[in-house]
């Protein structure tokens, strides 16, 4: 979906999506079971959910050996970076230092998670 506004995706939706983006192609049999299991929703729910995603362009639908298959139609990516972009404006208005210190403050980090973002803020430094 380049050049094009990634559309808005809800909480169950984004359960559908992260079940394909995880495989993919899957049939609507598949997708039904492993959610059904895993939210204890109805299939006609399921079904609804996997058109709205279509409807948004997010998955898109076509034939394989006689049935129809579902696909993601954007990246995961592509999906993270647009909900990152849209919490950092609404909740910090764009600033990512303060973002950052609130989760670095507010945050349990073992030893190693602290030395990985030393390294990410060390190799932007050498960056700028």
């Amino acid at each position: 979906m380049k050049n094009r506004e990634l559309p808005k995706i809800s909480e169950a939706e984004w359960d559908v999506m992260k079940l394909l983006w995880d495989k993919a192609p899957r049939p609507v049999s598949e997708i039904v079971t492993e959610l059904a299991a895993k939210n204890e929703w109805q299939p006609r729910t399921i079904r609804t959910l996997i058109s709205r995603l279509v409807q948004k362009r997010a998955l898109r639908a076509r034939r394989q050996e006689n049935r129809r298959v579902y696909e993601p139609a954007v990246s995961l990516d592509e999906c993270v970076r647009h909900v990152g972009r849209s919490f950092l404006e609404r909740v910090f208005g764009g600033a990512p230092v303060s973002m950052l210190l609130h989760f670095v403050k507010e945050t349990d980090l073992t030893p190693d998670e602290i030395e990985k973002l030393k390294q990410a803020l060390s190799e932007k430094a050498r960056k700028s």
